[in-house]
């Protein structure tokens, strides 16, 4: 099994809206197999909790006009990691230093990646890859 088509749709939204703001590395990953009640977890990351909540209020936003319906959200308090959940797709927004802390990148690396179509930060990874050949 693999991510639906509209997960999918939903997490090329929520990059785009992550990326309307600035949001750092972000990142999907095809949860589908591993996860019974999710399909794609979208991570993005900031330098501080106020673009922490600002890319959190951005992706809420733009899914609610898109006619998507946020389930549950966590952590909007602190501002250090926001959890937004959209049933198939999970979002978290950490601020940097809880990204590298708790590395959900790790825990999830044999998930698969979702093109969430950004060529600004697919063209920034090739760079990177081509330096380090």
């Amino acid at each position: 099994m693999s991510a639906s088509s509209s997960a999918i749709e939903t997490a090329r939204l929520i990059g785009k809206a992550a990326d309307d703001k600035q949001a750092e590395e972000i990142l999907a990953l095809d949860v589908s197999e591993r996860m019974p009640f999710s399909d794609i977890f979208v991570i993005a990351s900031a330098a501080s909790e106020r673009q922490v909540k600002s890319i959190a209020d951005e992706i809420e936003e733009q899914l609610i006009a898109s006619g998507r319906k946020i389930l549950r959200q966590e952590g909007r308090a602190a501002g250090r990691w926001i959890l937004l959940d959209f049933s198939d797709v999970i979002v978290h927004v950490q601020h940097g230093e809880e990204r590298v802390f708790y590395a959900l990148e790790r825990l999830w690396q044999d998930c698969p990646v979702v093109d969430l179509g950004l060529p600004e930060h697919s063209a920034a990874a090739s760079d990177e890859d081509e330096a380090s050949a």
